[in-house]
């Protein structure tokens, strides 16, 4: 399943009709516009999650494995948050062979990393903390040697 083309949010967005009828699933963009008629929940239910991200829904409803298959027929291509971040993350892969690409838009180190979710989580708010904490004692020490 290589990818076909790369869209943006928007473009996909366009694409909320009957006559044209796109999806955004796990950052894939797939054209449902044939599968309106016969959907079992009803064209409806496709209709309103119709250029938008239909991930949560989908996963929400617990399709089978079958209708999880039957959906790469549809299949179009990938979504990127921007052609600009598209490139800049392939210049990226290029001079870092050690990640890898697990979506259009996505990267992932081989190896363990700081930015994994276990340092993630408590390293970045806990820097963020300090910076506030800092940035307000030095606003205090100006306010008090300016009077």
């Amino acid at each position: 399943m290589a990818a076909k083309r790369t869209f943006s949010r928007k473009e996909v967005e366009e694409h909320n009709s009957k006559q044209s009828t796109w999806l955004i699933m796990e950052n894939k963009v797939y054209d449902v516009t044939k599968f309106l008629e016969e959907h079992p929940g009803g064209i409806e239910v496709l209709l309103e999650q119709a250029g938008r991200d239909a991930t949560e829904s989908f996963e929400d409803i617990g399709h089978s494995n079958d209708a999880r298959e039957m959906r790469d027929q549809y299949y179009i291509g990938d979504i990127v948050e921007s052609k600009i971040c598209y490139f800049i993350v392939s210049a990226f892969q290029n001079e870092h062979k050690h990640f890898q690409r697990t979506s259009s838009a996505t990267l992932t180190k081989s190896s363990p990393s700081i930015f994994n979710s276990t340092w993630s989580n408590w390293l970045i708010p806990a820097a963020a903390a300090v910076i506030v904490a800092l940035s307000y004692r030095a606003i205090v020490a100006f306010i008090k040697g300016s009077t």
